[in-house]
C-alpha cells in the first residue's frame, strides 16, 4: 500500500496534539470548501511524494527521541486522512504503541473508514464546519451525513474525550449564533472538547492562488 503526501512538517509544538508531532499532509479530499487551507491537495498537477508505511515510519523515526521525550508523535492531515485508512492502520502496526498517532479530520468519509482506525488514533482533530446541513452544503458542496454518522459513532463507542472538536466562524457562510448552535449540536453528543475560531479569508485565498 502506497500513498500520496503532499507535504511533510517536522519538530511542530502544540498545534497538532500534545507534545512535539510531525503534520504529515496526504492529498485530496473529498470537500471543496471555499477557503482551503491546503488547496495544493486537492491537485493532481501538485508534486506530491508516495510512500509505503514502512518508508513512512524510515522518514518519521529521526525525531523518535522527541515524540518519545514529550508524548507526541505523528498527526496525519491532508486533504482528508482518513481516505488513507489502510495506511494509518499498517504504520501503526510499524511504529508500535510509542508514538502517538492524531488526524485532522472533516469526518465526511464513510462509516468504515473512520471504524478501521479506530483501535490505532489516539486524538481526532474534526473540523465539523456547519452543524446545519444548508450552511455546510453550500461552503462545502457536500451533504454532512456521514459526519453526522461518524460524530456519534465516536460518541457511542466511549472516544469524545479522545476528539477536539473545530466550530469554525466561516465568513459570508454563517454566524457566530450558527456558530453556537452547532456547538450545542455537538456538546448533546458528548464532546466536551470545542474549539472555536474564526477562517483566516485572507490566508486561505493567498494561499488558493499561489
Amino acid at each position: 500500500m502506497r500513498a500520496k503526501v503532499s507535504g511533510i512538517s517536522r519538530h511542530r509544538i502544540g498545534v497538532d496534539g500534545e507534545g512535539v508531532t510531525t503534520l504529515v499532509a496526504f492529498m485530496f479530499c473529498p470537500l471543496a470548501c471555499e477557503y482551503c487551507l491546503n488547496p495544493q491537495t486537492l491537485k493532481d498537477s501538485y508534486p506530491f511524494k508516495e510512500y509505503s508505511p514502512a518508508e513512512m515510519y524510515e522518514e518519521l523515526r529521526k525525531d523518535e527521541l522527541y515524540f518519545l521525550a514529550t508524548g507526541g508523535g505523528v498527526t496525519f492531515g491532508g486533504g482528508e486522512p482518513l481516505l488513507n485508512h489502510q495506511f494509518i492502520k499498517e504504520f501503526r502496526e510499524i511504529c508500535g504503541d510509542g508514538w502517538k498517532i492524531n488526524v485532522e479530520t472533516c469526518l465526511n468519509v464513510p462509516p468504515s473508514f473512520l471504524e478501521n482506525v479506530m483501535p490505532v488514533v489516539d486524538e481526532y482533530i474534526i473540523d465539523i464546519k456547519d452543524m446545519n446541513p444548508e450552511i455546510y452544503s453550500r461552503y462545502t458542496g457536500k451533504d454532512n451525513g456521514n459526519v453526522l454518522a461518524n460524530l456519534s459513532s465516536l460518541a457511542e463507542k466511549g472516544l469524545a474525550e479522545k476528539c477536539v472538536i473545530r466550530v469554525p466562524l466561516i465568513p459570508d457562510y454563517n454566524t457566530l449564533d450558527d456558530v453556537s448552535r452547532s456547538e450545542t449540536k455537538v456538546k448533546a453528543l458528548g464532546f466536551e472538547r470545542i474549539d472555536q475560531f474564526e477562517y483566516d479569508v485572507d490566508y486561505a485565498k493567498r494561499k488558493r492562488n499561489l
